[in-house]
């Protein structure tokens, strides 16, 4: 199954890592352009464009002035699904491309938690358990139908950073078997409900 992953922090590059030594078929990569950071003023690269040109995968760098390219280049590149993990909102225009759909990686139990910083949030309110979601993409932000969650409980002394890379490890295991489970059709979708 052909597959283009969208991402571009190290939390997603640490899942597109998982990927890549798992044999999937990355086809290309999409994430942000590179930005201007630090003293020097140096172009520094995503986390994820650094692992996939390490890898030789295909780099389309995102820029939503130019959509109509890339929305070509993607075309070209027919991949069967594609895969996000922590990047912007896509358009239906790309997100309805791929025949098997796009997924999303998300870092709550969906439906709580939708949108930006859930790993904090559900320290900050204090929750007992949280977790992760794989999904559907649709037109509303982390709204569509769950392919497969998992649950994760926290104690007290668990801090932002200890969760952040216990959902990468995790998020890794649940990505891969979505992958599987999609590419054998032999997944469910649970619909959303409101929250």
């Amino acid at each position: 199954m052909r597959i283009v992953f969208f991402g571009t922090p190290i939390f997603a590059a640490q899942n597109l890592q998982y990927l890549i030594e798992n044999n999937f078929d990355i086809t290309a990569v999409v994430t942000t352009q590179d930005q201007i950071k630090g003293r020097g003023k140096k172009l520094i690269a995503s986390d994820v464009k650094k692992l996939a040109l390490q890898n030789n995968i295909p780099v389309i760098e995102y820029n939503i002035f130019i959509l109509d390219n890339i929305i070509k280049k993607l075309k070209e590149i027919n991949a069967e699904l594609f895969v996000v993990v922590a990047f912007k909102k896509l358009p239906i225009d790309i997100w309805s491309l791929p025949k098997k759909g796009t997924i999303n990686l998300h870092a709550s139990l969906l439906p709580n938690y939708r949108g930006a910083a859930p790993i904090n949030r559900v320290l900050i309110n204090g929750e007992k358990e949280t977790g992760l979601t794989t999904f559907f993409i649709n037109s509303n932000i982390d709204s569509g139908d769950i392919i497969k969650n998992k649950k994760i409980f926290i104690n007290e002394d668990l801090t932002a950073a200890q969760l952040h890379n216990l959902f990468i490890e995790e998020g890794n295991i649940l990505l891969a078997n979505t992958l599987k489970i999609i590419n054998n059709g032999k997944y469910k979708r649970k619909e959303q409900l409101k929250n």
